[in-house]
């Protein structure tokens, strides 16, 4: 009777063995398409799926810290001194972003229209908006190196019109008119002596496209039919490609929208279409890490990024160039002689920081950065930076602008920034960290489990 119990225990201990080295193996197998599936269903951009409405209307709180370079020493600029700078701020804005117009079309495309708005945060901030600072008059120095190349009694009309006018070639303006906009009479001057040189009308303001206004008609592809196009973009206020730089490769609109990008990324690249660069921007793979527990990689921007034809010949196209590290955005922005760079000509040529003097580049303040989960291609933590620069110099002709050496001179730097947090991380990690985690422990118990059940089924034997 006692060799039949053990033998029934044996014949148990075996079968129970057998059954979790099955379910272990059927985990293992099976576990990886059912997150799969999972991830699938939830980062289509379709209304059922977890990420629509995060991508419809952005959750996370986003900030906008903005820095303004104050000019200390205008009188000896005009003299022909280096430029003395004092960065204030940060002057921080609470950004809401939503989308409207959201359109499916058949071809697996969506099309929609997305709005930002900025609410000034005083407890944030180091500072006010009424705060008066000293910046360059930036219409007044724009029109006048755009105006280099006319004829001299062109030149001398705007001069005698702003010396009418009193305006110089350093302006001292609250923080909410340099960025929200100021009436500036010098607007229909200019109009009148140049018609067409500055196309708009009313408001002269370094933000003032950025409130209450859309970034453009984006159309994306869905994911639908193919997960691995899944937020790229298709067209761009209808445009296949942009025509603002010299070379095919230059004006390609690549990646995503910037906001979200295909799942199961490799830690290699990603791209997006930047509206306020006129650009798709490439950043590259830095390092994996963890955000609240979520396994993130993270890109960064290549030294390439704004690197000049010479020393980086597929940026040709961007040209004509200066130093490397900034861009000339001239094209996409009213023809003004503006650039963007990284802020205090981080990563740029050490000719452009020391051609003023207050600039203090470095890597954990000034790098942007993207922290996304790679599963899902959802950006968990992210600060993207940049700065916008004015190219100022003497023009002869406009008396206004005196010895001024020709300078890239740094008028604003802005970060853009926000994380997951709350509720949204809280389902976020629940279903894509926890649970497919969760199925990869399972498997590993009932494996291990089945080895000593089968050890004992063969020991009792």
């Amino acid at each position: 009777a006692m060799a039949a119990a053990r033998r029934r225990l044996s014949v148990g201990l075996g079968l129970a063995g057998a059954v979790c080295a099955l379910l272990g193996v059927c985990l293992l197998l099976v576990g990886p398409v059912i997150v799969k599936e999972q991830v699938v269903k939830n980062v289509r951009i379709d209304p059922t799926s977890i990420s629509f409405s995060m991508w419809k209307d952005i959750p996370v709180p986003f900030y906008m810290s903005v820095y303004l370079f104050e000019v200390l020493n205008p009188k000896e600029i005009l003299q022909g001194a280096k430029p003395v700078l004092n960065q204030r701020g940060p002057y921080v804005y609470r950004e809401f972003r939503y989308k409207t117009n959201i359109t499916f079309h058949d071809n697996d495309t969506v099309s929609f229209l997305e709005y930002r708005q900025l609410f000034f945060q005083p407890g944030m901030s180091n500072g006010s908006e009424e705060e008066y600072i000293v910046v360059p008059n930036i219409l007044m120095m724009g029109a006048a190196v755009m105006m280099e190349n006319l004829p001299n009694f062109v030149k001398l009309l705007l001069s005698g019109a702003l010396a009418g006018l009193k305006q110089e070639a350093f302006m001292n303006r609250t923080v909410g008119e340099i960025l929200w906009g100021y009436e500036d009479p010098l607007l229909d001057t200019i109009n009148t002596i140049v018609p067409g040189l500055i196309p708009f009308k009313g408001k002269f303001g370094l933000f003032v496209e950025l409130n209450n206004s859309n970034s453009g008609l984006f159309t994306v592809y869905t994911g639908m039919k193919n997960i691995s196009r899944v937020h790229m973009v298709d067209s761009w206020n209808g445009l296949k490609k942009v025509n603002y730089w010299r070379s095919s490769e230059c004006n390609m609109i690549n990646g995503t929208a910037g906001e979200m990008w295909p799942p199961f990324m490799s830690p290699t690249s990603l791209e997006f279409y930047s509206p306020d660069a006129c650009r798709s921007m490439t950043l590259v793979y830095e390092q994996s890490g963890k955000f609240e527990g979520v396994p993130t990689y993270r890109f960064v921007a290549p030294k390439t990024l704004f690197a000049n034809g010479t020393d980086y010949p597929p940026n040709e196209g961007f040209c004509p160039c200066m130093q490397s590290g900034i861009q000339n955005v001239s094209t996409c922005r009213l023809k003004a002689p503006l650039f963007i760079s990284h802020p205090h000509f981080y990563n740029a040529d050490p000719v452009l920081v020391d051609a003023v003097e207050g600039l203090h580049p470095s890597k954990d303040q000034h790098a942007l950065f993207l922290d996304v989960h790679p599963m899902t291609g959802i950006p968990m933590n992210c600060s993207i930076k940049l700065q916008l620069n004015q190219y100022i110099k003497r023009v002869s002709g406009i008396i206004q602008t005196g010895k001024i050496k020709p300078v890239v001179l740094p008028l604003l730097w802005f970060a853009e920034s926000g994380s997951i947090e709350g509720a949204v991380l809280k389902q976020f990690y629940t279903n894509l960290v926890l649970i497919p985690s969760l199925l990869d422990y399972l498997q590993y118990i009932f494996l291990g489990l089945s080895v000593p059940l089968v050890i004992s089924a063969a020991v009792l034997m």
